[in-house]
This record gives C-alpha cells, structure tokens and sequence, in this order.
C-alpha cells in the first residue's frame, strides 16, 4: 500500500490528544462517604473494573477514528502496474465529432457514448487538475486548459461536425497545448471510431505525455454514399442532352438493392430509377440532363440510406454559357470555312481578326483562338497566346506555306512544342484518327473504313522530340504527324502540319472529321472546373474578374451565412481562398452585389468518412508499440472507477472515510448506552 500524500500521516500525532484525555479525565475520582464501608467496597470494585473496559473501548474508539480521518486525507491506494504520479495533472480530452460517429453502437450513436466516456475521464481527476477539450473543429476556446467544471460543460455542447482531420494532427494539437502548461504530469485521451483512412499515427516518441486511446465501434458497418459527379463534356450546351455520370459507393458486406437516386434541378425532382450495388463495390450511372437555359445552375443528387446520411446527398452547380466566342487571327481576310463551320450553330460567335490590330487584353474572354495562316508570328503575340494557353485557354494554329520557319520556331519553342521544319509540296494521307482523345471520343458510332480522312498536296514536317509531350490526334499513313496536341499548364495548343488552304489541304471539304474537331476544341476547357467542392479541404478556388480597383471585395454567402474571403485578383481572373469558413453544406454564391451573381459554387461534406472501416484493439496496439496506451473496454466500463484504479490504483480513502465514521458512531454508542 502507497499514500497519495504521505505527509498528512504527520497528523497521527493528534491520537494524543484521546490519550491525554482518558489519562487525566477518565482517571478522576470523586469520594462519597458511606457507613457500611464493606458493602462499598465490594461495588467499588466492580463498577471500576468495568468503567476500565468502557474507557478503553472509547479510547480506542477515538484513536481508530482519527486516524481513520487521517489516512483517508493521505489518500493510500494500492498500487495496479502503472507509475501512480500525485500532485496536479494537466489533461486533454479528445472527441472524435465527426460524421462517421453517428453510427449506432447497441442503439446509441458513438457520439453520445464518445462525450459519456470524456465525463467519466474527467470525473476521474481532482477538481485541481486543468483539463483541454479538443473537437475536430479545432475551435480557438479548445485550445486553453480549463477547471474541471467547464470541462465537463464543453463536453456537453458537442456536436457532430463535418469537419474530419488525420490523427496525427490531432496529436500535434494536443501536444501544442500540454507543453505549454507548467504541469509536470501530462495525460492524454482520444476517444474515436479510428476509421484506418484518417488514423495516420505511428510510435508516439514524446514520453513527457502519456497518450491513450479510447476505440469506439460502431455496431453496424454499413453505408452508401454518393460519391462524385462529373459531366461527360467539360462545357455544357444550351439545348441539348448533357450527360452527367454519377458514382455511388457500397461501402458495405452486404449487396445493396433498390437505392433510389433522384434529381433535384430547376424546381422539380426526377426520379432516377434504382441501382444494385455489390458490397464494397460501386456503380457507375449516367443521366441524361436537357437545359434549356442559360446561365448558372444549381443541383442536387441525393438517395436514402440510414443511419449514416451525410454522403447521402451532393449539391453541385454548372454554368451554361449564352455563346461561345471564337476569335481568328489572320494574316489578309476571313477564312470562308471557318465561318461556315461556326455559324451554322447559334451559340458560337466568332470574330475574325487581322493580328496587326489585336487587343490582347480580351484575349482571356474567348473560348478557342485560331491561328490562320500567319506568315509570321511577332515577340508580343507570341508571349500573349502563350500567357493565354497556360491560364487554360485552347488554341487551334494553322501555319502558312510562306511561314517564317524561324518566327514559328521561336513560338513553338517556347511552349514547348514540336516545331516546324521545311515546306515539302508532295501528297499524302491522314490513315488514323485518335479516338480514345477527348476531340474525337463519343463522335464516330463506328470507325471503319468508310470514313473519309483528310489528303494533303503540302506540309510541313514536324520535329519529334518526345520531351515535348505530343499527342497525336490525326496522323499520316507513314507515322508522322497531322494533327498534334500538347497540354500546357491549364491549356492546350493543337498544331495542324498543313495549312486551312483548301489548294494544300482538303480537311475543310471533310465536314465529318472538320466539324466536330473545331467544335470540341471549342467547347473543350483546359482548366476544366470542378462541379462540386468539399468542405474541409480548404480548395483554391478561380473565378473572373470583372472588377477595377484593389477596394472592390466580393463576399460570399449561402444559406445561413455570408463572408468575406480570402482573395486575390490577377487581371481578369480571381484566386479565391476559403480558409475552412464554409461549414454547411449547399450553394454558396460569388458576388459584389447580391443583384450581380459572378458564380455559383456547391459545397459537400468530405467523403472521406464515408468507408467505415475501423482499426481493433489489437490492431491499434500493434500500430502505436508500447509508446501508447490502448484502453480496452467493453460498453458497460465504468471509466470513472477505470481511470482512476489505471492512475491511482484502487483508492482506499473512502473505505478510511467510512471506518472513521463507524468508530465515531461507535463511541457514541458506548458513552450513551453502556451504563456504569
């Protein structure tokens, strides 16, 4: 047996204050004088023997109960395994609120039984020890060490968050704010599910704080989740079937029949039918989407699960351009073929423009930039189509026959892109056609040899450096390149090797291969934006700038909130930083006046929860070594009693406590009944 406080055992010098009492209290006499002086000895001698007895028995009675007292303020307990440390202890509670934690375990979200188990911790300790509640929301008033009291009252305002960080980072808060207390015993708990896709710790090699773990399961491993959804077609169309593809995950054992999936878009709800998913599987589905008008939209695809419903539902936005413009670029006149191409369809406009009188500020509004037959291109546009291409824009160059070789190499070059060689009049063929490339993927039902590939009178050579990164979309016969494409930052440039002239060329006689290439070359984005954001992952978004003047701000706002963030404009475009001050989930609009909307943006909750798969005890300890604790228990632990027998072994203070008050009672039962 141990003592919490051994020097309180200096106290047991008050039992002589009992012995200095019986010996000069009890030990009086008082003489009565009586005749038959026989008779009084005979009683004298018996009441004194039996007053001897009784003060004993009181006496012994007071010095069993002070020291009783006195051993319970010494707090002795009996020592379990670990170092019992005393004095005061700084301690961090962690609770995992994250969305997995409102599975159910035997009927009760992990989220009520995780805050149930950070008050029987804190229970466990003296009031004098500080204690930190942490959260995944890593709120600032978590940060501070506070009394027990308000620690069990932080526990108490716990909610589930869809906020979800890795374990380590947890470690690294709790570590942050126990060192810098002045305490010297430092104790933390993380109580969660320890889903293995967040739980990223490893030997813990702090020993100046002892780390535990307190797994929660869920009783139930089942989930379906949306996953993603992604359009077919980086741009999407007025007027016309826009497919979008959806993903939703079995995250379960066990196959799942009927999930309903519907769509929620323009003020109606459609029905979507029903998948089956085999267990830890997914399926892949793709509905057909007709918007008949333009401008920005807001969606939401959802389905029905229990008892995990945050992935349930994703909201995402598209914008549906009125037009797409077109500029040329051309050396004398308009090319006829061109024209013809883009103004049989409404939607595109083009602008044809000499490159002598270019504005290059506008450049970023257009869709696709055509090259035309420039005999040379200057030092000025050639750094403007470059700038233009890496901020995500698609441009379509056509070389002349009379083209400056070293002009073009110049601006080729600096790309980099394969560059032009000599001129050579001589025939050829185009013989393959990339389908598997976006420009010409979905366009052909069938490729055989009924269709007609362009033939050329005159080309260009092309250099073939494989650094250059080239793919190639037509080719001749021979293996060289027709049609070339090259990813550059968030653009691409494509590269023809004969010129848009129909006495070299006859790709503009060839409407079934011409038509769709410069359409999709259109309506292709380079810097193809995402439909949904997550919450969380704190996303670097891009929006255009239409505002002059470093004090125009532009806010955000969704549902219940509105916000400043962070922001920087470079020319026509704007970085936008979230800075985690987005919370729920939904639609959130850009604006600078609420009448003005520069662009919708959907905001879902992580899905990185969505896979309950858990680490056991067994594997937690295998995973951390001996440098942390894995506390074992099952749903009926008491941690209150458990901790406290784990850092004060089995307390014995209370069980001094009740034998001082049995003997209190006990002398007062012997001085009021034992007659003399």
């Amino acid at each position: 047996m141990q003592f919490l406080y051994p020097t309180s055992l200096f106290a047991l010098a008050t039992i002589l204050i009992p012995i200095i009492i019986h010996l000069f209290h009890f030990r009086r006499f008082k003489t009565v004088y009586f005749t038959n002086v026989k008779f009084l000895k005979e009683v004298k001698e018996e009441t004194s023997n039996r007053n001897k007895v009784k003060h004993l028995l009181v006496l012994l009675s007071r010095i069993l109960a002070i020291a009783g007292l006195v051993f319970a303020f010494a707090q002795p307990f009996i020592p379990q395994g670990d170092e019992v440390k005393t004095g005061e202890k700084a301690v961090s509670v962690f609770v995992d609120n994250s969305y997995s934690m409102s599975s159910l375990n035997a009927e009760v979200p992990l989220i009520e039984k995780a805050k149930q188990r950070a008050k029987e911790i804190i229970e466990a300790y003296n009031v004098e020890d500080r204690f930190q509640i942490l959260t995944m929301d890593f709120e600032g008033r978590h940060q501070r060490m506070v009394s027990k009291e308000d620690a069990l009252s932080l526990v108490d305002e716990i909610e589930i968050t869809p906020a979800v960080r890795d374990m380590s980072k947890v470690f690294s808060r709790v570590k942050q704010a126990l060192k810098n207390t002045t305490v010297d015993h430092k104790t933390s708990y993380l109580i969660s599910d320890f889903q293995k896709n967040i739980t990223n710790i490893g030997v813990e090699q702090d020993t100046t704080i002892d780390f535990n773990l307190v797994p929660l399961q869920s009783i139930r491993k089942q989930n379906i989740s949306i996953d993603s959804a992604w359009f077919q077609a980086p741009v999407q169309m007025l007027n016309q079937n826009n497919p979008l593809i959806v993903k939703v995950r079995n995250l379960s054992d066990e196959k799942a029949e009927n999930v309903r999936l519907t769509l929620q878009h323009g003020g109606q709800t459609k029905p979507l039918g029903t998948l089956s998913i085999q267990p830890q599987s997914y399926s892949i589905d793709t509905v057909n989407m007709t918007v008949l008008k333009a401008g920005w939209h807001e969606a939401e695809l959802s389905i029905t699960d229990y008892p995990v419903q945050f992935d349930d539902k994703l909201f995402f936005t598209f914008n549906v351009p009125e037009e797409i413009n077109i500029l040329v670029i051309n050396e004398t006149g308009a090319n006829k073929f061109l024209e013809a191409v883009f103004k049989g369809i409404n939607v595109f406009k083009i602008d044809n423009q000499k490159s002598n009188g270019l504005d290059y500020s506008k450049l970023p509004n257009y869709n696709l930039i055509v090259v035309n037959s420039l005999n040379a291109v200057s030092s000025g546009l050639a750094f403007e189509l470059k700038n233009y291409v890496n901020n995500g824009g698609n441009l379509l160059v056509f070389p002349s026959a009379k083209s400056d070789i070293n002009s073009y190499k110049s601006f080729l070059g600096s790309f980099p892109a394969n560059e032009l060689m000599s001129f050579e009049t001589r025939d050829g063929s185009v013989g393959r056609i990339n389908t598997d490339e976006f420009i010409f993927k979905d366009v052909y039902e069938n490729v055989n040899s009924n269709l007609r590939l362009p033939k050329t009178k005159g080309n260009f050579r092309l250099t073939d450096f494989g650094s250059r990164g080239e793919e190639k979309l037509l080719t001749y016969r021979d293996g060289t390149t027709y049609l070339g494409k090259y990813k550059k930052d968030q653009g691409h440039l494509y590269l023809c090797a004969a010129p848009l002239d129909d006495t070299y060329n006859d790709l503009v006689k060839n409407a079934e291969v011409f038509v769709p290439m410069v359409y999709k070359m259109a309506v292709s984005s380079g810097n193809s934006k995402s439909i949904a954001q997550y919450i969380g992952r704190d996303e670097i978004l891009e929006a255009s700038n239409s505002l002059e003047g470093a004090e125009s701000v532009y806010k955000m706002k969704g549902r219940t909130e509105e916000f400043i963030p962070e922001q920087k404009k470079i020319g026509s475009k704007m970085i936008i930083g979230i800075n985690n001050q987005i919370k729920e989930a939904g639609f959130y609009d850009l604006f600078y006046t609420e009448d003005d909307v520069v662009e919708k943006f959907a905001y879902n909750f992580d899905r990185k929860e969505s896979e309950l798969e858990y680490f056991s005890d067994e594997e937690l300890k295998n995973k951390v070594g001996g440098s942390i604790k894995v506390l074992e228990s099952n749903t009926e632990t008491d941690f209150t009693q458990y901790i406290g027998e784990r850092s004060k072994g089995i307390v014995l203070w209370k069980w001094c406590l009740i034998a001082a008050l049995i003997f209190l009672a006990l002398e007062t039962l012997l001085l009021r009944f034992w007659k003399t």
